[in-house]
């Protein structure tokens, strides 16, 4: 098996949540076992689609004292990093297509005083990465096209995390591999054995037929069985 020295970490996208019921939902996921809370933001340019602002984001701030994590599907991910720090933001995810200047806004979320990830998407080179991976908290690797909850795992995504923690391991990081898209029970352990650490999980969550607690523990005990 690869990488075994992190443990799995579960993290429920809000994307596929009731937003009718938003703050008591991720509560919920809180005290279900959650490890973070993952928040998509994009801007209907970067992805065809809209969704949440940083009022969003400061309204539910007080139902969760799990981590943040902000997924920036955005085309100018500069000039609203402050605006989500300031709504209660721990991690910012940007990604290496979206971003001008990738060394600058990296430097710029840690100075803000939070984790920096860089996102990948499925069709991009990992050589797009490898200069800036040493100065990441983590990669998020797509496993699906982003700009909408609910879409299926893309299979061969599983070797660009292997590769990816191959990456890692080589220049011997503390890096985390976060995943998202189409993670379910059925996959958890084949992101996992390929290096995954963080799954974010949001139909497999929000959508299931199982409570939030049941399908949280059905995900994790999956992932764990991939690195076993």
């Amino acid at each position: 098996m690869l990488n075994n020295t992190q443990s799995i970490k579960i993290a429920p996208s809000i994307l596929a949540a009731d937003f009718a019921q938003l703050g008591k939902q991720v509560k919920e996921a809180t005290e279900s076992g959650a490890d973070s809370i993952h928040i998509d933001v994009m801007d209907g340019h970067f992805v065809p689609n809209i969704s949440i602002g940083s009022m969003i984001v400061s309204s539910i701030r007080s139902w969760s004292d799990l981590p943040f994590e902000i997924h920036m599907m955005v085309s100018e991910p500069d000039k609203y990093i402050k605006d989500f720090v300031d709504a209660g933001a721990n991690i910012i995810t940007i990604h290496i297509e979206a971003s001008k200047n990738i060394h600058k806004t990296i430097n710029y979320i840690k100075q803000l005083g939070v984790k920096a990830h860089i996102a990948i998407n499925p069709p991009t080179n990992l050589s797009s990465i490898q200069e800036i991976i040493t100065e990441v908290n983590g990669v998020l690797v797509m496993t699906v096209n982003p700009g909408f909850g609910g879409q299926p795992f893309i299979k061969n995504m599983t070797k660009k995390i292997a590769d990816v923690n191959t990456m890692i391991k080589s220049k011997s990081l503390p890096t985390e591999i976060c995943v998202d898209g189409g993670i379910t029970e059925e996959n958890a352990a084949q992101v996992t054995e390929a290096g995954a650490r963080v799954l974010v999980a949001g139909s497999s969550v929000f959508s299931s037929k199982n409570s939030i607690l049941d399908s949280i523990n059905k995900i994790r005990s999956a992932a764990h069985s991939g690195i076993i």
